[in-house]
């Protein structure tokens, strides 16, 4: 029996959902058709052991504005409803404020989120958890994690946002991480509208 683990970087989760296609996914519904796919491509029965999902609440300064307030609540509520799924894993990592751009929009980086997936990664590959292995991302950091997975005979399926974005027209995805990965998907406008709220 194949057995199948989904590594979403919430980041990239989101902007896909807010920032390319402007609305709103059911996370439910996102996982069963990720799911769906792979089983349709896997000759063998599919087993899904755990979905891990990786984010950091949003920044609050010392003195949180009604904004900051009404983003960490809304991530708050969210991360509750995650924790209430069956074999849903939430990671937590941090968000760091890096000062202004140019525009004097302020900076944030998270902080942990990279290395929490990557040791999840080797952790799952080298005790032979899994056989395969979903990841929802688009950075090129992945790629070292990617390149163990497939060492230990892991199949690495990528789900990646659309070459163009729709909204902005910038890449969603590193061609790095894309070339690294056995299979690809690509989340499309007829994937976002089977998952829609």
């Amino acid at each position: 029996m194949a057995r199948l683990a989904i590594f979403v970087d919430g980041g990239y989760y989101n902007a896909l959902a807010a920032k390319h296609y402007k609305t709103r996914l059911d996370f439910s519904k996102f996982i069963k058709e990720i799911i769906n796919i792979v089983a349709a491509k896997t000759p063998e029965t599919i087993e899904v052991l755990r979905t891990f999902f990786y984010d950091c609440f949003p920044y609050q300064s010392k003195t949180p504005t009604d904004n900051e307030r009404r983003l960490y609540g809304n991530k708050l509520g969210f991360f509750n409803y995650l924790e209430t799924l069956a074999r849903v894993q939430l990671r937590k990592g941090v968000l760091a404020y890096r000062g202004t751009d140019a525009a004097g929009e302020p900076i944030f980086i998270q902080k942990k989120i990279d290395l929490l997936l990557g040791l999840d990664f080797a952790e799952q590959s080298t005790k032979g958890h899994i056989t395969h292995l979903a990841l929802i991302a688009g950075d090129g950091d992945y790629c070292p994690a990617v390149d163990f997975a497939k060492k230990e005979s892991v199949c690495v399926w990528l789900f990646h946002g659309p070459k163009i974005s729709p909204a902005n027209k910038e890449c969603t995805y590193s061609e790095e991480l894309w070339k690294s990965c056995d299979e690809r998907f690509e989340i499309d406008l007829a994937f976002i509208s089977r998952v829609n709220r």
